[in-house]
């Protein structure tokens, strides 16, 4: 417990001394995008399935790809993207909703990340801290398998962890890989079995999703046991190097 609390601690003080570093003008940038980003999302109403269809008979034989530009555009912000993923079924069947709905959920997720490590928000500078900064190097190394697990877990917000992501050193190509590869599960499940007109979940639908978190969650375990194993292989060997570099 004591631990526990030193680290906390020892974050706290990290977090604050980096932020006293940091200009105003890169400040209160992120905090103005923050701000923007919570205000459309509390403001704006996300469009339901039914009134995606009425557009689509508005916007005629080019409807595929508005969907595919406004599927893009509103998810990098931080609204659900369940009313598209229905929508997609609904309106082009599985054989052309699911590829439209996974190709612009990862092309979404992609700009979000780089929206995010554009505005200057990276952990690596915000958190001077050796278990934090031993967590990034992780995620550098091999990120896509905490990436693809999560996405694989359906109660984990997919805009939360496209901005979780942009702020690690997860790199952006196995990132994106990683995104497109996990998201074909639930996507493709929502796609076909989700009603879209009346709400009603499938009980097969609650099946799959359970099958996925547990994958989810399965791959998690794993990668943070590997993570801890070669956290003390690296500690050890510091550990061993220390006095053989203070004799030479």
């Amino acid at each position: 417990m004591n631990s526990v609390v030193s680290t906390l601690r020892a974050v706290r003080g990290a977090v604050i001394a980096t932020f006293s570093s940091v200009s105003r003008v890169r400040l209160v940038g992120s905090l103005a995008a923050i701000v923007i980003l919570v205000a459309v999302a509390l403001l704006v109403p996300v469009p339901t399935a039914v009134q995606l269809r009425d557009w689509a008979t508005s916007v005629g034989p080019w409807f595929p790809l508005a969907f595919l530009a406004a599927h893009i555009v509103v998810t990098v912000f931080p609204f659900p993207r369940t009313a598209f993923t229905l929508g997609a079924g609904l309106l082009f069947g599985p054989v052309l909703g699911i590829p439209l709905a996974v190709t612009a959920a990862t092309i979404s997720a992609v700009i979000a990340v780089l929206l995010v490590r554009a505005v200057g928000l990276r952990l690596d500078r915000t958190v001077r801290h050796p278990r934090i900064e031993s967590l990034n190097a992780r995620l550098r190394e091999r990120g896509w398998p905490t990436v693809l697990s999560m996405r694989l877990i359906p109660a984990v917000p997919f805009a939360v962890l496209n901005y979780a992501a942009g702020v690690s050193s997860v790199r952006v190509l196995p990132y994106a890989l990683a995104t497109l590869a996990g998201l074909v599960p639930g996507t493709a499940a929502v796609v076909i079995l989700g009603d879209a007109l009346t709400g009603n979940v499938s009980p097969l639908l609650v099946l799959i999703s359970f099958c996925t978190a547990s994958l989810g969650v399965a791959g998690l375990v794993y990668e943070v046991r590997v993570h801890r194993r070669h956290h003390r292989e690296r500690t050890v060997e510091a550990e061993i190097d220390e006095p053989l570099r203070l004799t030479r």
